[in-house]
């Protein structure tokens, strides 16, 4: 796929935009991002390649038939999938959302590419459209879907979508579903990062519920890793569970969080539990370890370390976040061009 053009729509988000900077790093394809840039959408995710002239940038809704006509006029040789709406309490305030980009917008994504031939396309999905585990198993690509959010059933939904139009279309989709990633540039709403920045500021840190519900975590770079194997050897039609084999109670990662700053536990709040909270996820990965050569090479104790230190050093990143300031970059950088 030398010199081709890939096509990554929701690429300004956490895992996004640390896989636009992996592929750009990692072979010579030209990338175009497409990203409506809601409030999980930054561009200073990718202010390091904003002017690599292998990159470009269109603020655009995958949703947006008319918008998507424009994309594909030029040539693209894959497109990857990450635009979605995907936090769970959000889907349980305002499902709305979540049923028009992450239903609707797969469908037209998926309609354009089968109009215009697309040779690859990655759907990437998520472990909680498998529902909730008891103590024991882990899921398997042939688990039954069981959905328990607005979120999760939104993404069941698209996943049910692409393997249909492989089904009846012959088009050449592959689907991811990883488990919790963590990392850089996570939006500070999601547990790790609002525990690292809530505690750097010495501020309450809540806690669902009794804290004992279990995540199977990977780093974020482990999992572009996994996604640059399936587009490029992963077989259409085909599921493919991305884990990070590194089952953690919530409790327990709040707790290493503050021993790795040096703040106390009494910062812990327990706070009532979201409404349909699944218990557990663990991922069986052995498909794609022996399909596809996967391995974990992030130690999850390194990682956390890493992360912290990444949050430190990158405070106003997330500040400008946190009071909404970010949200103005685009502007600033584009509305005048």
């Amino acid at each position: 796929m030398d010199n081709k053009t890939i096509l990554i729509t929701g690429g300004c988000g956490f895992i996004g935009s640390n896989f636009v900077r992996h592929m750009l790093s990692r072979h010579p394809y030209n990338i175009i991002n497409m990203d409506k840039l809601t409030y999980a959408g930054n561009l200073e995710n990718l202010k390091d390649i904003e002017n690599d002239k292998r990159y470009r940038f269109i603020k655009g809704d995958i949703a947006d038939k008319s918008m998507l006509e424009g994309v594909f006029e030029e040539r693209i040789d894959g497109v990857i999938n990450f635009a979605a709406e995907s936090h769970v309490d959000r889907s349980i305030m305002d499902p709305d959302a979540f049923i028009k980009t992450n239903i609707n917008g797969t469908f037209q994504l998926l309609e354009m590419a089968k109009k215009k031939g697309i040779k690859n396309f990655v759907q990437i999905s998520t472990d909680e459209v498998y529902g909730s585990l008891g103590p024991e198993g882990k899921f398997r690509e042939d688990t039954p879907l069981s959905p328990n959010s607005p979120y999760s059933a939104s993404k069941a939904s698209a996943d049910m979508l692409a393997l249909a139009y492989h089904h009846t279309f012959n088009m050449p989709v592959v689907i991811t579903r990883c488990s919790n990633n963590y990392g850089p540039f996570q939006f500070p709403e999601k547990l790790i990062p609002l525990i690292i920045t809530n505690a750097l500021a010495d501020m309450e840190l809540p806690v669902y519920g009794d804290g004992l519900n279990i995540r199977d975590w990977i780093h974020v770079e482990d999992h572009c890793e996994a996604i640059d194997m399936v587009f490029h050897k992963g077989r259409p039609g085909n599921v493919y569970n991305i884990g990070g084999e590194n089952e953690r109670t919530n409790i327990e990662i709040v707790k290493l969080i503050l021993d790795i700053l040096g703040k106390p536990h009494s910062l812990i709040k327990f706070v009532k539990d979201r409404p349909g909270h699944d218990r557990r996820y663990a991922i069986d990965s052995t498909k794609i370890k022996n399909e596809l050569g996967f391995r974990i090479q992030k130690d999850f104790k390194k990682g956390m370390e890493e992360t912290v230190r990444w949050y430190i050093e990158n405070r106003t990143w997330w500040e400008r976040i946190k009071s909404g300031e970010y949200i103005e970059y685009y502007d600033r950088m584009y509305k005048n061009r």
